[in-house]
């Protein structure tokens, strides 16, 4: 008995032990799990950070410690292939998840919470939750908020203030508006910056439209301040759009935000400089493979990658160069290489380098982005980017894989090979589009204004918006207006991409301001003549005369359809109106008094089947650069090139009819109208802005030039004295309007086979043409 008690005793005591011992480890492991919660924030926070970047300090040497990768909300912007390759071999914190937590090394705990709070407010806006579209019912019009009382604004505030004034989208009627433009300058929020506006926030919370900022667009350049150069711009934007440099993926809202690029104060505001490939340079080597030359950074955010730089630069094809004298504090910081780095930076001219190499490295500065990204595109230099987490300008649209090259910063020893792997043929592609997108997106402030105002348009309008074709192929989407066809194959500079081919007729529009006299008036002879070619399709009249229309008995029979339109405002630049009429791809614009055979017709317009996107024609016409006065003139003189060719008998595609009359700015619409004179002039500057590539000459007559001039009519402009006088005015105005001379000239003429050979007349198809 005693010895069963003492068992049961025993058994007892063991199992309470044994309870004991559990509930230990239930509340060592929910200890730890509580420690582990603390230390790593729940799921959805991953999104909120892409990379960060650890550092210390032991004797001058820094050495980056990359923590591990987030689990990406969008397509990969680096090199997959080549990180699943290297996996195996990368660290065990490498392959695993970053840490979403900010870590400001230099502000307290309440700043940090205060920093958190103006990032990642309103972080899910969209278009469809934070933007008013009953506002945009009326169209896409942008209103420019006045001026207050001691507002200072800097010069690139005010580039891009005089853009968006000079722009088509432009209204001073704020009911009408659909986005609005602070006055406020927001483009340096760097609190130790000269720039730096005081008092945003009520300035802008007074607005009587403000909304939380529903409909605004705020640019910005430069966000935060030293030593961690945060995304806070000091006050709170809502529920604004950002149109800004630098951006993070982190906090950049997607179609919603704006990425665009960082740009220097010395950015043109219209124009800009041309891309430095020719056409005619089909060579993809250089004499330089990879290059940099830019400031290194001792201490702080954005010094990791440019103090490794040095590891892979040979002195030979790869030149990589940094220099660490800068600063006030640089020489307190001063590590074992900066005397060395110093001296072979001053041995290499930076121009020289970046006119002289295939690929430009864009490692990050202090902020994600970096002028060197701009100054690749320009000189065709293949950049290679090298700044984790970097919304690329545009990217909304632009398809960057096309023009460079993005890596990844904890890869940098991989740079030189994967440079090297790249084939001639896919250098060549990629450093033209890089020549292409610095001219269409980013050569000027005014571009760089105008591509985010379309894009936040074609936000608006869906419906209507472009595709990823009319954003990457020439001429570019600022060209390309989707409101004139959704489909890429209505535009004349698609046909070859998609192979397609223009329709096999034309349209002859006749621009007509004299009263028909008889039937043997020139406009009378002129229809008779066009309506008898195999590819007209129908013959257009637009009477622009100031006498009541003709009874229709009194126009020529023809055997195509002959419509007379009226004009309601008989201005000039309602020649180029897009009359729903108008259905082929191809328009035949002729003055009442040109004189054209059928075969002239015939010839021109196969020639045109061949170029649709250019305007081919018969008058020619120059210009050049008076020195004499500084100033742009136009001649009229027969010499051995041209720069123009008149729509007085001219074919083009009819998108140019839509483009004419939406495109440019009313003023100069206005311009034209009050002389009546130049429209012909302002349709070829705005077709070689466009194409970049002059007319088209074909054969003619010598009598055409004679048969005009000599029209007596006191109605002809032929026989206004100050004609010419006001056409050199337009030429600088047209100009001016650009920013820079569009019109290239040309020496070709294109004349039918056979033309002028000493063979019989019978083996010509164009036989009329030499026996004008």
């Amino acid at each position: 008995m005693q010895a069963k008690k003492r068992y049961l005793l025993v058994s007892v005591v063991a199992g309470l032990l044994f309870l004991i011992y559990l509930w230990g480890l239930q509340i060592g492991e929910f200890q730890q799990q509580q420690y582990h919660n603390q230390q790593i924030p729940p799921y959805h926070q991953y999104h909120q950070q892409d990379y960060q970047y650890y550092y210390y300090q032991r004797q001058d040497v820094y050495q980056p410690q990359p923590l591990p990768q987030r689990l990406p909300s969008r397509p990969a912007r680096h090199w997959p292939e080549l990180i699943e390759l290297l996996e195996p071999f990368l660290e065990g914190g490498e392959q695993e998840e970053d840490s979403p937590q900010l870590h400001h090394q230099h502000t307290s705990p309440h700043e940090r919470r205060a920093i958190r709070d103006n990032i990642y407010k309103n972080k899910r806006c969209r278009m469809e939750t934070c933007f008013d579209f009953s506002r945009c019912q009326s169209g896409f019009r942008v209103y420019i908020y006045p001026p207050q009382r001691g507002d200072e604004i800097s010069d690139t505030y005010q580039k891009i203030l005089s853009s968006i004034r000079e722009s088509r989208f432009h209204t001073t009627d704020h009911s009408r508006a659909c986005l609005f433009i602070l006055a406020v300058d927001t483009l340096d929020r760097d609190q130790l910056s000269a720039q730096y506006v005081q008092n945003v926030r009520s300035r802008i919370h007074s607005l009587p439209t403000w909304n939380d900022g529903r409909n605004h667009l705020i640019f910005n350049l430069y966000s935060g301040t030293w030593p961690d150069y945060t995304e806070d711009l000091g006050f709170e934007v809502g529920q604004s759009m950002l149109a800004k440099a630098s951006a993070d993926m982190a906090n950049f809202r997607p179609n919603f935000d704006i990425s665009i690029p960082l740009f220097s104060k010395d950015h043109p505001l219209k124009g800009g400089s041309t891309g430095y490939l020719a056409l005619n340079d089909a060579s993809p080597s250089r004499k330089y493979q990879l290059v940099f030359k830019g400031k290194r950074y001792l201490t702080g955010i954005g010094s990791e990658t440019r103090n490794a730089l040095y590891h892979i630069h040979n002195g030979e094809d790869i030149i990589l160069l940094t220099t660490c004298k800068h600063g006030k504090d640089w020489e307190k910081h001063k590590d074992s290489r900066c005397d060395r780095d110093s001296e072979d930076y001053s041995k290499f001219d930076y121009q020289e380098l970046l006119h002289n190499s295939s690929f430009c490295l864009v490692p990050r500065g202090r902020r994600l982005g970096s002028f060197r990204f701009l100054e690749a595109l320009q000189a065709a230099c293949i950049p290679v980017i090298l700044s984790n987490g970097w919304e690329l300008p545009f990217s909304e649209v632009i398809d960057w894989r096309k023009a460079a090259i993005i890596g990844d910063e904890r890869l940098l020893l991989q740079v030189p090979s994967i440079t090297r792997s790249v084939g001639r043929d896919r250098i060549l592609a990629l450093r033209q589009q890089t020549q292409f997108l610095w001219d269409a997106y980013f050569s000027s402030v005014a571009k760089i204004v105008l591509t985010t105002l379309e894009i936040i348009r074609d936000r608006v309008e869906s419906h209507v918006s472009r595709n990823h074709l009319l954003w990457n192929s020439l001429p570019g989407g600022l060209f390309a207006l989707p409101q004139f066809s959704a489909d890429p194959a209505q535009f004349p500079f698609y046909y070859a991409i998609l192979g397609k081919s223009p329709s096999q007729q034309f349209t002859a529009v006749i621009h007509t301001v004299t009263p028909l006299q008889s039937q043997v008036s020139p406009v009378v002879k002129l229809i008779i003549a066009v309506a008898k070619s195999k590819f007209c399709a129908q013959v257009v009249v637009l009477w622009n005369c100031d006498r009541p229309l003709p009874p229709r008995n009194k126009w020529p029979s023809t055997s195509v359809p002959l419509t007379v339109i009226e004009g309601q405002t008989k201005t000039m630049s309602s020649r180029f109106s897009p009359h729903d009429i108008i259905t082929t791809d191809a328009v035949l614009s002729l003055d009442e008094d040109s004189v054209l055979s059928t075969n002239e017709v015939d010839f021109a317009f196969i020639v045109w089947q061949s170029f649709p996107e250019r305007i081919v024609g018969y008058p020619a016409r120059s210009h050049y650069w008076d020195s004499s006065r500084s100033r742009w003139g136009y001649t009229s003189k027969w010499t051995n090139d041209y720069s123009m060719v008149l729509t007085g008998a001219a074919f083009y595609h009819r998108y140019y009819h839509y483009l004419f009359t939406h495109y440019i700015p009313a003023s100069l619409l206005t311009m034209v109208d009050h002389m009546a004179n130049c429209e012909d002039i302002l349709m070829n500057f705005l077709v070689s802005a466009v194409t970049k590539q002059p007319p088209i000459k074909v054969t003619q007559k010598k009598q055409y030039k004679e048969t005009m001039m000599g029209q007596g009519s006191k109605a002809s402009r032929w026989a206004d004295p100050d004609h010419f006088a006001q056409r050199q005015t337009c030429m600088n105005a047209f100009s001016q309007w650009l920013g820079f001379m569009p019109l290239v000239h040309s020496q070709m003429r294109l004349d039918p086979v056979l033309f002028r050979d000493q063979v019989s007349i019978l083996r010509k198809k164009y036989r009329d043409i030499e026996r004008l």
